[in-house]
């Protein structure tokens, strides 16, 4: 079941942080009801994100033709946000809550369609600032065509081997620097890859490959910031 909105003044990101989408940005927020282990329903994230990409490309293709090699690249940003041009487009947080013996898992998705905001650790950009003009509306209606199709892939966790190959295929900042600051500390390396769990794989200067399951993540130059 999906709950949306074009426009939200008491949403939530992640950490708590408060989430407000403009009139005319897109707040949805799908319902699933699962047979899952809560670590099974965690990769539901990057099947999402790929759900948003897939949407994003096909409502930019007029776009596309229009500004040619000016057109955006979306890319997914670990765990679970999407970047246009290497800045924040789309944030997507997870929640879940024991039913019985199954889990309800809340997938939230924000996308800044016609603003974003400003002062954000990752700088953030809209569809509009893009030279994409398309409503809240048109973009959902390709967001849940989307989600069909990769919900189907993921089914219920089983087929995360193919959504994991999909999503490094459109990994931002695969291959390079990256600081991931968890709370109680920072960790600093390389975004070797991530695992068949979803953890991101962090390569150490000592030639480490760690696990990290949940963090804030900064890269390239950025990721000096990060790691301060």
């Amino acid at each position: 079941m999906w709950f949306v909105t074009s426009e939200q003044t008491a949403g939530r990101g992640r950490r708590q942080r408060a989430w407000i989408a403009p009139r005319g940005n897109l707040a949805a927020s799908l319902l699933e009801v699962l047979d899952v282990t809560p670590a099974v329903a965690a990769t539901i994230g990057f099947a999402a994100g790929l759900a948003e990409e897939a949407a994003l490309e096909k409502v930019s293709l007029e776009a596309a033709l229009r500004l040619g090699d000016g057109r955006p690249r979306y890319t997914l940003k670990w765990p679970n946000d999407v970047l246009a041009n290497g800045k924040k487009l789309v944030g997507i947080g997870l929640e879940a809550e024991a039913v019985g013996d199954r889990l309800a898992v809340v997938v939230g998705i924000g996308t800044n369609v016609v603003g974003a905001p400003e002062g954000t650790p990752t700088p953030a950009v809209s569809l509009a600032a893009l030279g994409v003009q398309i409503s809240a509306e048109e973009l959902f209606s390709a967001l849940s065509d989307a989600w069909v199709e990769f919900r189907g892939i993921w089914d219920n966790g089983r087929g995360f081997a193919e959504i994991r190959k999909l999503w490094l295929e459109r990994a931002a900042g695969l291959g390079e620097r990256v600081a991931i600051n968890t709370g109680a500390t920072t960790l600093d390396g390389i975004f070797d890859t991530i695992d068949d769990t979803g953890c991101l794989i962090v390569r150490t200067a000592e030639g480490r490959r760690v696990p990290v399951a949940a963090g804030e993540v900064f890269f390239g130059p950025v990721a000096s910031v990060g790691a301060a």
